[in-house]
This record gives structure tokens, sequence and C-alpha cells, in this order.
């Protein structure tokens, strides 16, 4: 069976189906059809005959995860989650035992390094727009300000990459603001590759995220890219940026938010105008290809799919036993 595909993934573009058809591509099909590897959602009938994985992308209070309450999570043979803040989140609220549980980190494929055009600074966001963009465009607004043409800001953003373009109605104003913006551009839904592109161009991931995060392949890509990443230590971005980039202090006040980010994203954008911060970025590309490149990713993934297959095959009560 391998990756238990659900209506809600198959017609979407977004991180959790990036990562189920990297693993696709990457791993033994006869490996995978041993088990029922189930993205997010539970839709589709628990297979007996299969080792059953739920591939957790969302947040613990999610509503797609009150089944695991109450001993629901035994029906599965092991929950994977794509942070080691997440699943302290999920162990916390169902009382999930740590064994039965395992991080594999999200994963990318790493950017080239590419010479970025001097004598101006280009922002970029490349996220969903409720995770921040109303932050960051009347930050650019006042950034374009003081720094004038020197400073531009192309964004990346719509629910069509879910296949929800419904959903972007409510952010039409907004899209529209950007729009109206002076030095900035909105992209809307573009493909990955496209995006990439635009990264190795910028200069600066700007996501002022006011969403709590599990991992964020967004910010994995810009770290990979080589660019100066400017965001809050909320969610798991913290764990992601393992304190290589420029992160601040996140505010639960959207205007106090604001006005850190802006005080953080000035600096960035004064310093890259002089030409200050080339070294420490070599650093971080380095660590992210390492640490989140899909080589070192696939090779956990066969370990720990070979490890559960093995288990199974020796003993009857593998289920109950800690994970070597």
């Amino acid at each position: 069976m391998g990756i238990d595909w659900n209506a809600t993934a198959a017609k979407s573009n977004a991180g959790t189906e990036l990562m189920c058809r990297g693993l696709e591509q990457r791993l033994d099909p006869a490996l995978l059809v041993e088990f029922q590897i189930i993205p997010s959602r539970v839709e589709n009938p628990l297979n007996p005959d299969k080792i059953r994985l739920l591939w957790c992308h969302d947040l613990a209070h999610d509503q797609i995860y009150y089944h695991l309450a109450d001993g629901g999570w035994n029906r599965f043979d092991r929950l994977v989650m794509v942070s080691n803040w997440q699943m302290n989140s999920f162990i916390d609220r169902y009382a999930i035992p740590w064994s039965h549980c395992v991080v594999m980190r999200n994963a990318i494929e790493p950017l080239p390094l590419k010479t970025r055009e001097k004598g101006v600074c280009r922002l970029i966001y490349t996220s969903t727009p409720q995770r921040g963009l109303n932050i960051l465009v009347p930050v650019f607004a006042k950034l374009r300000e003081k720094y004038g043409r020197q400073v531009e800001l192309d964004v990346f953003s719509s629910f069509k990459l879910y296949g929800r373009e419904e959903d972007d109605e409510q952010f039409k104003p907004l899209f529209g603001q950007i729009e109206r913006t002076e030095g900035a551009t909105w992209h809307g839904t573009r493909s990955n590759s496209e995006v990439r592109a635009a990264l190795m161009n910028a200069h600066v991931f700007a996501y002022p995220s006011i969403w709590r995060e599990t991992s964020c392949l967004a910010l994995m890509e810009a770290m990979s890219a080589g660019l100066i990443c400017v965001h809050p230590n909320c969610g798991a971005l913290f764990e992601t940026a393992a304190n290589w980039t420029a992160m601040y202090q996140w505010h639960e006040d959207p205007k106090a938010h604001a006005r850190v980010f802006y005080n953080v994203l000035d600096m960035v954008v004064a310093s890259e105008l002089g030409g200050q911060v080339t070294a420490p970025l070599l650093a971080q590309k380095h660590y992210a290809d390492f640490h989140f490149g899909w080589e070192r990713r696939a090779k956990e993934w066969e370990l720990l799919l070979r490890n559960l297959t093995d288990r199974r095959h020796k003993s009857p009560a593998w289920q109950t036993a800690p994970m070597a």
C-alpha cells in the first residue's frame, strides 16, 4: 500500500504532499508495500495486514487528531512526527508513550548558491497568507519609505497550493494591498521550482509568523538558499532554525509583533546593503543541507521501516516493545 492517499491530500501540493511524494520516489516499493502510511487525516479504513503509521503534520489540538484520545493512538503501530516540539505536544495532550512515537523531520532538495545582485535587498515570503502576511505588508511599506528602491518584496502566497482557492477570498484585500504597494509583487501560487528560483535571487526570508508551525519547509529552503531568515521563535520554528537565523521573540499582540519584526528586519536590510553578512550564511546553508537534505532523510526512513518490518517478522508482540 505505502502512502495511503486520501481525498484531501490527493488534490494538494502543500508540504505534507511534497513529503509523501518525495518518500514514494526514494524508497523501495517492495518495502513501502508492507506499510499503511497515513498523512495526517484518517479517511480510509485501517488495514490490519499492514504496519500502520500515522504521519502527523499538524498541531496536536487539530480536530483531525481527536481520535487519538483515550488510547486511540494504539490503533497505529507508530506515530511519526515532524519535529520534537510537535511530538512533545502530542504526548502531553493524548498521553502517548514516548516509545510509540518517532521524529522524522521534513526534507528538502538543497538549493545551489547563486551570486545575488548588489545594491538592492530583495525580501521574499513563501507561505500561505494566514501565517503573518498581514504583518509583513505594512512593515515592508515602512521599509520602502526608508530605503526606497533599494528594498523589494516578492510574495508567493495562496490557498490554491492546497487546492482551496475559495479560502483566498478573505485575503483578497490584503493581496490588493500588496499590488498597490510600491516595490512589492504578489505572485500567488507558483510551482516549487519557480519558488526555489526566486529564493536563489532573494536576500532575506521575511516571515513574521503568527502560526505555530510544526515544521517549516519554507524556512528550510530559505536557509539552504543562503538567505538571511527573519522570523519569530513560535512553534517549531526555533527547532528548525537551530539558532542560525535572525530569530526574535514572538509577541501575541499583532502591533507589538509588527514593531519587533520591523526593528529586526530594518537591521538586517541595513546589514545586507552594507555587505556585512556573508560568512554566517554559508555555515547556515551547510547545516540546512546536511540536516534537512532528502539524501539523509530517505536513509533514516528506510532504517525506520526496515526496523519495523524486522520486529514484526521476528515477534508477534513487537508493537509493545520500545524501538532500538
